[in-house]
């Protein structure tokens, strides 16, 4: 049986951090808020939790989830290389809604998915979001909304798609923006933009100069 913890009640707060924290090591699911929208998350580095994750949203293999973390150090024990331009757009923009794709840290023993040797890595700007990531390590995380539905901006949403497929539901009441994050990929050699979301291009452009777009 799902349950779901008040964050806005401090008490409540700590004791559903550690409660999510315990189920993310036992290999269940969680539901998070974030400074985007809702997110359904699992440990990183246990295969058969971000199974589950996937069949909890009815996505494949082929679409992995992005990974959160609670330190910039957690980000770059993933990262083989942030290249020229990485460390400089995290100086600038996290904790905050901009994802960076980079290369897998090929010593790492995980199952995410076919990433092609790449991992989607995001530190929130949430402070339930990050007191969860500094307890369990990375986690992976999507959208907490079964495939094709609309992105939830409440645990209630959340809790009407996902169910009983969750183990713990951490309600930080509405999510302030449901823009979701801007994604950039760093593995080209020109960064390319994949989704344009909460940062505008222009800011980006601002801190490293060229950014690929399709239009």
């Amino acid at each position: 049986m799902a349950r779901r913890f008040d964050c806005s009640d401090l008490e409540q707060r700590t004791v559903g951090v550690m409660e999510a924290a315990a189920a993310v090591r036992r290999g269940e699911l969680v539901v998070l808020p974030t400074d985007t929208v809702y997110g359904i998350g699992a440990d990183a580095f246990t295969p058969a939790a971000v199974t589950a994750l996937l069949d909890a949203k009815g996505r494949g293999r082929e679409m992995p989830p992005p990974v959160l973390v609670g330190t910039v150090r957690a980000a770059t024990a993933l990262i083989d290389d942030l290249g020229p331009y990485g460390q400089d757009l995290i100086d600038a923009f996290w904790p905050g809604p901009l994802t960076l794709v980079c290369k897998a840290n090929r010593a790492l023993s995980w199952d995410l998915g076919e990433t092609k040797g790449t991992v989607a890595v995001r530190m929130p700007l949430h402070p339930v979001a990050l007191d969860l990531l500094k307890e369990t390590g990375p986690m992976a995380v999507s959208s907490a909304n079964r495939s094709g539905a609309p992105a939830a901006t409440t645990a209630e949403e959340a809790q009407e798609q996902l169910g009983d497929s969750v183990e713990v539901y951490l309600d930080g009441g509405k999510t302030t923006d449901n823009t979701p994050s801007t994604i950039l990929d760093l593995t080209t050699a020109v960064p390319r933009l994949l989704r344009r979301g909460a940062i505008p291009v222009e800011k980006l452009r601002g801190i490293i100069g060229y950014v690929a777009t399709e239009d």
